[in-house]
């Protein structure tokens, strides 16, 4: 982490994060600009490079808080060892909800993250990536395969993450994302999949 760039004032800090994060998101970090990203956070580019020396060093200083916040979040509102599936998605995607309080992009920017295949990109955050690929497994190491009745639980795990990351794409390009808002849709796509191929209590 860069420990420089904790000194400036919160707000600007969370400013720069959250260009980096939404133009990342947007466009890979091959097509990401520099100079939208300070043209969106309202700093100079000289700034940019003096805190993180290229746009490298932002990708991954912004792929590692990234990484830590959700993490923090994940183990602030999962229960230990939880067997249902959709309880278990609703449980992440509070923590997602709540760390898209301040930063609305990150969940975009993990996802596209995870299928970035700029070699340099790639190199600078294996190891974070890594990481959260490991904790998601074992999150998801618990699930009772009958709460996913009508099929697998990493085929209903790819469905729902490609459901859900929908949902929040088509939210913030609609300018119409709230945190709440998105937990709110998040769960009841999350009920009609359960009604659709899980267990239910009829069942």
């Amino acid at each position: 982490m860069n420990e420089k760039f904790f000194d400036l004032k919160k707000e600007k800090q969370d400013r720069m994060i959250n260009a980096a994060l939404k133009l990342f998101a947007e466009n890979g970090y091959r097509r990401a600009s520099t100079d939208d990203m300070v043209k969106e956070a309202g700093i100079s580019k000289g700034l940019l490079f003096h805190y993180f020396g290229s746009k490298l060093g932002l990708y991954e200083f912004v792929y590692d808080y990234s990484v830590k916040f959700l993490t923090m979040e994940l183990s602030s509102v999962l229960h230990q060892e939880e067997t249902d599936f959709f309880v278990l998605r609703g449980q992440i995607e509070q923590a997602k909800a709540a760390v898209m309080k301040n930063f609305p992009y990150v969940q975009l920017f993990l996802y596209r993250a995870s299928k970035e295949d700029e070699t340099e990109a790639l190199t600078a955050i294996t190891e974070k990536r890594q990481q959260l690929r490991e904790l998601y497994d074992s999150m998801y190491s618990h699930v009772d395969e009958s709460s996913v009745a009508g099929g697998s639980p990493d085929r209903i795990r790819r469905m729902t993450d490609y459901t859900l990351n929908g949902l929040l794409e088509d939210q913030l390009r609609m300018n119409s994302f709230s945190p709440e808002g998105y937990l709110t849709e998040a769960q009841t796509y999350l009920d009609e999949l359960q009604r659709l191929c899980g267990r239910t209590d009829e069942a």
